[in-house]
């Protein structure tokens, strides 16, 4: 088993580092078991849009497509390539400009299998990590101190020792985002490196953006001061 840990992934924020764009611009990394790159992004309903020579080219490509568009934020590009690791060969998949796709879809895709994704919507200070397993949720965090899913426990140990406090008591100075590669390695066995980003052969396709779900109504969920709970179902049609 891999001993990685969030000083493995300092590179992030150098100055040269090719996952900079990423960063800025938001993005999605899953890895993905048992699902070949063509066939990920068949699922995700992705257009085809070639095959890109590395992670410049990929960005060259994203780019292309924001100056095309006239809503920078629903450009999602996503690349994807083969990546071997001890276990058998995993999907890498780089979505950049936004989600791969759904958690839906997500843990569609994880059926028989396992995914682990890690993701940021860029500027704004909200990043994710999700781990699924043969189609459910396991983990999830935005901060490593409100986990979810349906063994939101399982990976403490493991995630004290890539560096993520699980208390505001334990919390260190450690970089959350290099110690979540470092989650994600222990999960995969997959090293994700400046050379494999940058040499790697993707099959580029665009994301389509997620139509928005028809909703029948709001529910209202209000505590009073002595805690008793209320709850009040308002229809669209009432509103």
């Amino acid at each position: 088993m891999t001993t990685a840990t969030a000083a493995d992934y300092g590179w992030i924020r150098s100055s040269s580092s090719p996952f900079r764009y990423p960063l800025e611009i938001g993005y999605t990394l899953a890895l993905v078991r048992g699902v070949s790159p063509a066939e990920l992004l068949t699922l995700a309903g992705a257009e085809p849009r070639g095959v890109c020579e590395g992670l410049d080219e990929l960005i060259e490509r994203h780019q292309t497509l924001l100056d095309e568009s006239d809503a920078w934020d629903d450009c999602v590009l996503a690349g994807a390539c083969t990546v071997p690791s001890e276990e058998g060969d995993w999907t890498l998949a780089l979505a950049l400009g936004g989600d791969l796709g759904s958690p839906g879809f997500m843990g569609t895709l994880s059926a028989g299998s396992r995914v682990v994704s890690h993701s940021s919507n860029g500027g704004k200070p909200m990043d994710f990590f999700h781990w699924y397993e043969n189609g459910e949720l396991r983990t999830s965090f935005e901060w490593p101190t409100v986990r979810t899913g349906s063994t939101p426990d399982e990976l403490n140990a493991v995630m004290r020792e890539v560096g993520l406090g699980l208390t505001d008591e334990d919390a260190s100075n450690v970089d959350r985002k290099a110690a979540v590669f470092a989650l994600t390695e222990r999960l995969t066995g997959v090293r994700v490196t400046e050379e494999l980003l940058m040499l790697a052969e993707y099959r580029a396709a665009e994301v389509p953006e997620e139509p928005a779900e028809e909703w029948e109504g709001i529910i209202i969920d209000i505590t009073d001061a002595y805690g008793e709970r209320t709850y009040v179902h308002v229809r669209k049609d009432q509103l």
